[in-house]
């Protein structure tokens, strides 16, 4: 393994234990019977659902999902080139 290995595998280590952390730190989707009866209710927390810690949470986890993506591809064709 060259250096680049070394350190992509550490990179990708580090960005999957953010991912299991950003993950496990958001909420629950399921609302129950109550969410099936009431419906989907504009309240004022629905509509400033951009700007809560859980859309954050949520934004946040896109965005190292596919940075993790990223570089599991480029981690493995650097194995599968040998470069």
């Amino acid at each position: 393994m060259t250096a680049l290995q070394y350190i992509l595998s550490i990179v990708i280590l580090v960005i999957s234990v953010v991912i299991i952390v950003l993950v496990l730190l958001q909420e629950s989707k399921q609302e129950g019977l109550s969410g099936a009866i009431a419906g989907a209710a504009d309240s004022f927390f629905g509509k400033n659902k951009g700007r809560t810690m859980e859309a954050k949470l949520a934004k946040y986890t896109k965005v190292f999902g596919t940075i993790f993506f990223v570089l599991a591809l480029i981690s493995s064709l650097l194995v599968l080139f040998k470069i």
